[in-house]
């Protein structure tokens, strides 16, 4: 299922967004593109969209605890998470981000 998530100009590079979805999706705009993860950090309830995203290093960091995970893979790279983010095909069409959702 494709899920609508914003126009392409919505999103400036190094800005997130959280989506509504189920489960809540963060949506990333960096240097080459837009990636989408899971919302919610594997360590603790917090908003990931609401993190630091590092457009050099493609991450963003938890608010809450620091933990630092790699936006285009979702590998955690630092504790006190070790657990992987859920990642999301991300399709452009006319204008538009979409999410896939299965």
């Amino acid at each position: 299922m494709l899920f609508k998530a914003c126009k392409t100009d919505q999103l400036k590079p190094g800005e997130a967004l959280r989506l509504e979805a189920e489960p809540p999706i963060a949506l990333y705009r960096l240097s080459d593109g837009y990636y989408a993860t899971q919302d919610t950090c594997t360590h603790a309830q917090a908003s990931l969209a609401a993190g630091d995203v590092d457009l050099e290093e493609c991450t963003v960091e938890c608010p809450y605890h620091g933990s630092i995970f790699d936006i285009r893979s979702g590998h955690a790279l630092s504790p006190p998470a070790s657990r992987p983010l859920r990642t999301f095909p991300v399709k452009i069409i006319d204008g538009e981000v979409f999410i896939e959702i299965d």
